[in-house]
């Protein structure tokens, strides 16, 4: 309920197929017990909404595909206080300017920061150990000699692992790095030797980490300034035998520099995001048995997506309960790749 013992009154912003992704039936059942809303008639148009069906909107209800709001909808809707994204990263959707008008955001991003971060260490694991070219030599029916597993450096034991960016991704994946045998490097100009410290990880410079890290996983934001983060000179200056993954932005790695430091079989790479975005057939990146290049699947899929749709009910009953949101989202959150 909320603070005058009304109902709040919830409009669903977002496809239909959104929607069936993230609310199972007891999530559905849960939203009608403490909102009123319309699940059957989600709307991806605001401007096409009558103004009577946006005046007593309090709460929008926002996922994959929501319509994009700016001050001119928010004006429509003169009792929207709060919008609760059932998604990661709310900034296509969004103007800054929202969020400065005070109106309460929560997004799900540290939901969806959980299936990314596995889809990590996933990586991790698998390239220490030379999946892909066990994977390749078996299938061409090669063997490896001793002298060639030596030279491979298999195994997590003792690895570097260089995490670029302490993002919540990165954040969960250096959470989930203790248990494995690794030392963990963190690049992040914003983090601090108390964030360092509180992950377990050694805080050093991006060129530092990139010449002295066995993997090196990318989970910084895309921004103009990180474009090309990951440039020729730091492929360059990566260990022989090294991997790159990236699970953040395509845009965060040099693709043109990347291919001929795989092409030569010096580094690895792990790409479920690239630049351009699908590769064009026949690129040269997609067969490579050094390169696994998988389409943008480490966040949320699946039944994974019930976990954002919990998410965002569970912030919903707080708004209704007259509790305050559990991950508020601020307007400088969205200048920084929120």
């Amino acid at each position: 309920m909320t603070r005058d013992g009304a109902r709040l009154r919830i409009l669903l912003a977002m496809p239909e197929g959104t929607r069936d992704l993230l609310f199972t039936e007891e999530l559905r059942a849960r939203l009608l017990r403490c909102a009123d809303v319309d699940l059957d008639r989600p709307v991806t148009d605001v401007t096409a909404c009558g103004t009577a069906e946006l005046a007593d909107v309090e709460v929008l209800l926002t996922g994959w595909g929501a319509p994009r709001l700016d001050l001119t909808a928010v004006d429509r809707m003169p009792q929207l206080r709060a919008v609760v994204h059932a998604a990661g990263s709310i900034r296509p959707f969004m103007d800054a300017a929202v969020v400065e008008r005070g109106i309460l955001v929560s997004t799900a991003a540290h939901a969806n920061a959980i299936p990314v971060a596995e889809f990590t260490v996933a990586a991790i694991v698998f390239a220490t150990k030379r999946v892909g070219i066990f994977a390749h030599h078996l299938r061409t029916a090669q063997t490896l000699g001793r002298q060639e597993t030596e030279a491979l450096r298999i195994g997590t034991y003792g690895a570097t692992v260089g995490l670029v960016g302490a993002s919540r991704v990165g954040r969960a994946v250096a959470t989930m790095l203790r248990a494995v045998d690794v030392h963990v490097l963190l690049s992040d100009p914003y983090a601090s030797a108390a964030d360092a410290s509180e992950l377990g990880v050694e805080l050093v410079p991006l060129d530092e980490l990139v010449r002295r890290s066995d993997v090196v996983s990318i989970h910084a934001p895309e921004l103009p300034e990180t474009r090309h983060l990951i440039d020729a000179s730091r492929l360059a200056a990566m260990r022989d035998g090294g991997t790159l993954i990236n699970t953040a932005r395509g845009s965060l790695v040099d693709t043109e520099a990347l291919v001929p430091e795989v092409i030569s079989g010096r580094l690895h790479a792990v790409l479920d995001v690239t630049d351009p975005e699908p590769l064009p057939a026949g690129h040269p990146l997609l067969h490579l048995p050094n390169v696994l290049v998988t389409p943008h699947v480490a966040g949320s899929l699946g039944t994974e997506m019930h976990r954002l749709g919990e998410h965002a009910v569970a912030e919903v009953e707080r708004l209704a309960a007259g509790s305050p949101l559990a991950h508020p989202l601020r307007a400088a959150d969205l200048l920084h790749g929120a």
